[in-house]
């Protein structure tokens, strides 16, 4: 539904249910600024609430998942970290790699999750998925702290070299919340007609991990499957995050370039399909 100021002195707002296709009102999207805020907050304390060790399962669900990769990945199976320590090569494609999975399966199914109060009330419905988006930045924020003392940690005993290109870690973030909005967004319209979709998002997901250098270097890749590893956005910011942290691997600005502009496409077409999904959703939940 859009919402429109008149000059009339009947009414001081009208809310209409016929709007474009590509229209996103971003100075309503501002306007609402005071709820997105709300909504954040409401997500921080409500995750944790009840719980005994409370935020600290930020830092030890991490670690505990680091450590089981570095005994698995690492130890048994004997995959290659391209000369970096383990704990830290593994914790570098964790930290990054929760952050994606986090966001694009709960953006796939905002609509579900938040349908009453859909049903009651007008705002942006794009307050939702940007609210997801921006809770679990800060999330991120407190594992991405831990990995920086490891990081330091093995500076000092020179066993890593990081560069100047950590300069650019807020950019590649950025890139990793656009592209696991914009696939969320085309997902949500999905999931609220064929519910069996949710079982399916996590299980790809898992799969989807495997496709992307988390657990392993993209250089261990045998040559028959590298295609695999060109057409995945996301390799590029993986790599990044070991080039800049700790100096291994190949790395260059191009390596950006793809997954730059896969984000602004998959961006439009995910706000394009929510906005669309959003006029009729109530119709199928």
């Amino acid at each position: 539904m859009k919402k429109k100021h008149t000059n009339t002195s009947e009414w001081d707002t009208v809310i209409e249910s016929q709007h474009s296709l590509f229209d996103v009102n971003f100075k309503e999207l501002w306007h609402y600024r005071d709820l997105l805020v709300l909504f954040v907050k409401r997500d921080f304390v409500t995750v944790y609430k009840q719980t005994i060790l409370g935020p600290l399962w930020f830092f030890i669900q991490p670690l505990l998942t680091t450590i089981t990769f570095t005994v698995i990945f690492g130890n048994v199976a004997q995959l290659s970290t391209d000369g970096a320590p383990k704990i830290i090569f593994y914790m570098a494609g964790i930290t990054l790699w929760n952050y994606f999975a986090n966001c694009l399966t709960s953006v796939s199914g905002v609509f579900n999750a938040n349908a009453g109060i859909f049903g009651k009330v007008y705002f942006p419905r794009l307050i939702m998925p940007l609210t997801i988006v921006i809770s679990n930045l800060m999330k991120f924020g407190v594992q991405f702290l831990l990995f920086i003392c490891f990081v330091g940690y093995y500076t000092l005993n020179k066993e890593i070299l990081p560069n100047n290109w950590i300069l650019l870690t807020p950019f590649v973030i950025l890139l990793m919340a656009l592209i696991s909005m914009g696939i969320g967004l085309i997902l949500s319209s999905m999931t609220t007609k064929y519910k069996d979709l949710n079982q399916l998002i996590g299980f790809g997901i898992q799969l989807f991990m495997y496709a992307t250098p988390v657990i392993y270097p993209s250089s261990s890749v045998p040559e028959n499957f590298r295609w695999v590893l060109d057409w995945n956005p996301l390799v590029g910011l993986f790599e990044y995050m070991r080039y800049a942290y700790m100096g291994i691997g190949k790395f260059d600005v191009y390596s950006l370039l793809y997954p730059s502009l896969f984000s602004i496409v998959i961006l439009f077409f995910g706000i394009l399909v929510f906005n669309k999904t959003q006029k009729t959703f109530m119709d199928t939940v």
